[in-house]
């Protein structure tokens, strides 16, 4: 119970004492007089709040970046005309900053006996659960002098997924694994493929492809089709320690790498391969097996969620043991990690060869591209020391990146937006030379 600003007002002007009570008292405290009468008419009129029923529908996932819309049904079950006004209460990052009192705030005029429906509408700014605090409602008596207030936990959650903004590349890749697949004119031949097809020989082709058997059989020259083999095994490893936590540009390297990895495994997938996924610090955060081709991304969607970075050094011997578990036979292994020095040297090189002797392996980074503007800076002496103290952090990187090469590892270290198309073509680099 509460005295509005419109009974606080009249009382000032008609010099009519009016109080309100501790928490915890049922009483009025007013003087003789007509505002007291209104006053206690006014609150006996208004609809009890607790006795409302609240339900919700609506929206239970969405990727950053876009909107939800989840709906509460509120039915007023009194005898009383309900006019109120609601606050829907969800975590700070359920909105954009400064949308929260619009979405979140809404008028309400119920008759007795009847529902209606109010729609907050949530554009979340993080990736994970968010799920729905509590629900606010104010109702007012016909003379807008005393309102009733009480509160409801309705509970609802919606999960916010990665954006998936490389999908963009995904026609291209396509088209591309279509040429390496032999099911357009341009044709590839490699060590490790399976033969496909004849057809007739055209200028250009191969000579070391015309199949003479066949050609003795008609009247052209025929020549063999091949296409990379299916049903490999693709295991993406996501490192979730305290380097991915490192934001480049505007987002965390875990977000870029979750980005290049749902890239990959929408084409892998498309190829005929299988694809799991682990995530890994010092334990499992997230592990994905077994899904069908059909299944396999919203599987790897829904796990990506609600990963978030650890502060805490990746066990690199024991995310090697996981993996190795995770696929018992020859299989890609693609880590997404850090191409920084300390890390790899001390934690991955020394395990590196129980991974390569079984499997092949491929490291993708995220570079951060402002090392690159600053290699580049000149003008003043500040930054031609940002320019050297760059080009020593870009030496550095290329080193690691070597030091992994010479292991028999291909690396991929590219910028937030560049890191999934170039993972993708290394995919299908190892998929055309038949190294899969």
């Amino acid at each position: 119970m509460a005295l509005t600003g419109r009974a606080a007002l009249l009382a000032a002007l008609g010099s009519i004492p009016v109080g309100i009570l501790e928490p915890g008292w049922t009483g009025i405290l007013a003087v003789n007089g007509p505002l007291a009468l209104a006053c206690a008419c006014d609150f006996a009129l208004a609809a009890p709040v607790r006795r409302l029923v609240l339900s919700r529908s609506g929206d239970t996932s969405a990727r950053l970046g876009e909107t939800a819309d989840v709906t509460l049904t509120i039915t007023n079950p009194t005898g009383r005309l309900l006019r109120a006004r609601l606050r829907d209460a969800w975590p700070p990052s359920s909105w954009r900053p400064g949308t929260e009192v619009e979405s979140s705030r809404h008028r309400v005029t119920i008759p007795a006996g009847e529902r209606r429906r109010v729609t907050t509408r949530l554009r979340p700014t993080r990736r994970g659960d968010r799920q729905a605090d509590r629900v606010t409602i104010r109702a007012y008596g016909p003379l807008g002098l005393f309102s009733r207030q009480g509160t409801h936990k309705v509970p609802w959650t919606v999960r916010v997924l990665p954006p998936f903004t490389s999908r963009k590349h995904l026609p291209s890749k396509l088209a591309r694994l279509r040429e390496l697949d032999g099911r357009t004119s341009v044709l590839t031949r490699g060590e490790g493929t399976e033969f496909d097809s004849l057809r007739e020989y055209v200028p250009g082709d191969d000579t070391r492809s015309i199949d003479w058997r066949a050609t003795a059989r008609q009247s052209t020259v025929a020549v063999r089709t091949w296409r990379p083999e299916r049903d490999r095994h693709i295991l993406l490893v996501l490192d979730t320690g305290r380097t991915s936590a490192g934001r480049v540009g505007d987002i965390p390297r875990l977000d870029a790498s979750l980005d290049a990895a749902l890239l990959l495994a929408a084409l892998a997938s498309r190829a005929g391969d299988r694809v799991d996924l682990l995530a890994y610090d010092r334990r499992i955060r997230a592990l994905v097996q077994g899904r069908s081709a059909g299944d396999v991304l919203p599987s790897l969607v829904n796990a990506m969620a609600t990963l978030e970075p650890e502060l805490l050094e990746t066990d690199a011997r024991g995310l090697t043991a996981t993996a190795l578990r995770t696929a018992p036979r020859r299989s890609l292994i693609v880590l997404l990690t850090t191409l920084d020095a300390a890390p790899v040297e001390q934690g991955l090189l020394p395990v590196l060869p129980q991974l390569t002797q079984r499997h092949t392996v491929l490291v993708a980074s995220v570079a951060d591209p402002h090392i690159a503007r600053m290699a580049q800076a000149r003008g003043n002496a500040e930054a031609v020391y940002e320019a050297a103290a760059a080009a020593q952090a870009q030496s550095e990187r290329q080193r690691t990146a070597e030091q992994l090469r010479r292991h028999g590892v291909t690396v991929v270290d590219a910028t937030p937006d560049d890191l999934a198309p170039a993972l993708a073509d290394a995919y299908l680099a190892l998929k055309a030379a038949g190294r899969l």
